[in-house]
C-alpha cells in the first residue's frame, strides 16, 4: 500500500468520526501486518483549529479534512478500507507536522 494513500476506515468504532485513514509509512515496510497512519476528520466537524502545522488541512474528493497528527497510530491493515485518494502531493506539510510533533520544530 503506498505511502500517503488515503484509506477509507473499516473500524466500526472510529469510522463515523475519522472516516479516512492516511497511510504514512514507508513502502519499504509493506511487508508488515501493521502500518503507521493519520486519521483524517471532516474540517466541519473538527473544531477550532489554531495549529495548522501539527493538523493540516488536506483535500479529498473535494472536501476538506483535518489530520489529526498527534493521534497518529498504528493499526492492523484489515482497518484500512480501499484507497481513495493519493496525498503525496502534500508530502511536505506531512512531514511537516510529524517533524512538529516529535521535534517541535
Amino acid at each position: 500500500m503506498p505511502q500517503f494513500a488515503v484509506h477509507e476506515n473499516k473500524n466500526h468504532d472510529t469510522k463515523k468520526t475519522y472516516p479516512y485513514l492516511l497511510d504514512i509509512q514507508t513502502d519499504l515496510l509493506s511487508d508488515l501486518r501493521t502500518t503507521v497512519v493519520i486519521p483524517l476528520r471532516p474540517l466541519i466537524n473538527a473544531g477550532k483549529q489554531t495549529l495548522t502545522r501539527l493538523c493540516p488541512i488536506l483535500t479529498i474528493r473535494g472536501r476538506k479534512y483535518v489530520a489529526f497528527t498527534q493521534q497518529l497510530a498504528g493499526i492492523d491493515r484489515r482497518y484500512l478500507g480501499k484507497i481513495v485518494a493519493d496525498l503525496s502531493a502534500a508530502r511536505s506539510d506531512i512531514i511537516a507536522a510529524l517533524d512538529f510533533l516529535v521535534t517541535g520544530f
